[in-house]
């Protein structure tokens, strides 16, 4: 839980011209990235808190009151969405998840605002701009009954898809991994991976091999690597089964991504990539699935 003293008292001496806004994330990198990305589009919103969870936003609104509130979806403990519904009457809510098909469409049908991680910089302004409109023609502080009747709407109907069990609903494909794996359903479709101070998302697509490394899992793609806090057994569930395949305790490889392979003695083998100068070893637990390469 982060409040800026300074951000907030600011904005209380000119609450008539300073919006203010509290940013929720269970991620550190990426609420400091959104808060930066603030700061080049709307210089006059002053953040006054940052939450690491739901409970701690509801909490820091209470203290705050900003007239903006950008949660995460998916945050552990109370998420982005039923901290909505606690404050949602008294502040804009903009929600920010990765893609998700199902949900965005649920927020276009019910004109919510919304940021796809990652953010880009060109939806963030324009997102900026419908709040700027909105808080002139409707501040907060007034109540937006309209608005908070699709929200409930949108929200319940957010609840009951991420409630269903794993594999319940094609339609809600899980799209998101970080320093641990979300509550999404379905295969993975990118990686979130810090790197220093930087933030990556990689394609699952452009992964070329994993490798466990203790409690780590090194994702190494065409460009570079990056070690994530998931271990490996858990990303294996989550991977497409037709694209990537285990092929050593600690390896699992992107069969696209193979170049060829060359047989070694006691049943082992070796793999080589196109596009990497790793040779990965295959275990004689799994030699079986390239004996017709």
């Amino acid at each position: 839980m982060t409040s800026f003293p300074d951000a907030a008292n600011a904005a209380a001496s000119t609450a008539s011209t300073a919006p203010t806004a509290l940013i929720a994330d269970d991620e550190p990198l990426l609420r400091d990235s959104l808060q930066r990305g603030l700061a080049q589009a709307w210089p006059g919103l002053q953040v006054v808190a940052q939450a690491r969870n739901g409970r701690e936003a509801v909490e820091l609104f209470e203290i705050h009151r900003p007239d903006v509130v950008f949660l995460d979806v998916h945050m552990p403990g109370l998420n982005g969405m039923e901290a909505a519904r606690r404050i949602a009457r008294q502040a804009h809510v903009v929600f920010v998840t990765a893609y998700e098909e199902y949900a965005l469409q649920a927020f276009e049908r019910g004109a919510i605002d919304y940021l796809v991680k990652p953010v880009e910089d060109a939806r963030l302004a324009d997102t900026v701009e419908r709040l700027k409109d909105r808080l002139v023609q409707q501040p907060p502080a007034q109540g937006r009954p309209g608005h908070q009747a699709a929200l409930e709407a949108v929200i319940d109907e957010l609840s009951r898809r991420m409630a269903r069990p794993p594999g319940a609903s094609p339609a809600a494909p899980g799209v998101a991994a970080g320093g641990g794996l979300g509550a999404d359903t379905g295969p993975l479709q990118w990686i979130r991976a810090s790197v220093g101070s930087t933030l990556k998302l990689i394609p699952v697509d452009e992964i070329l091999f994993l490798r466990s490394d203790e409690k780590y899992t090194l994702v190494v793609t065409g460009e570079g690597e990056a070690l994530i806090r998931t271990p490996i057994r858990e990303l294996i569930e989550r991977l497409d089964p037709q694209r990537f395949v285990q092929v050593h305790r600690s390896v699992v490889v992107n069969l696209h991504a193979i170049s060829h392979v060359t047989r070694g003695p006691n049943e082992t083998a070796d793999l080589h990539l196109k596009a990497r100068p790793e040779v990965l070893p295959v275990s004689r637990s799994y030699l079986h699935l390239f004996r017709q390469m």
